[in-house]
């Protein structure tokens, strides 16, 4: 943390890591949807994942159009911060 304010980096890259447990999963529960531990997992990462992305849109502005209410309350803030992949993130 920085002033209180997380690494930009390390929400990026729970972001990713969690955005690809969820997507990894809804594939395999496409084809076990009465895994009930798979479905947990899912339940488990997709919190991470919004937490993670709602906790970055705080800080750093949305990277995704869910987040902006929490983001974008007085004007548009997208273009104020460098994009993830000008900074070498992704």
């Amino acid at each position: 943390m920085n002033n209180g304010k997380p690494c930009r980096k390390d929400l990026l890259c729970t972001i990713n890591q969690a955005s690809f447990a969820v997507d990894d999963v809804k594939l395999y529960l496409d084809t076990h949807p009465c895994d009930a531990a798979a479905l947990e997992y899912f339940h488990e990462y997709n919190r991470v994942r919004n937490q993670a992305l709602k906790e970055y849109a705080k800080y750093y502005g949305p990277l995704t159009i869910d987040t902006t209410v929490a983001s974008c309350t007085d004007r548009w803030n997208w273009i104020n911060e460098p994009w993830p992949w000008q900074e070498g993130w992704c």
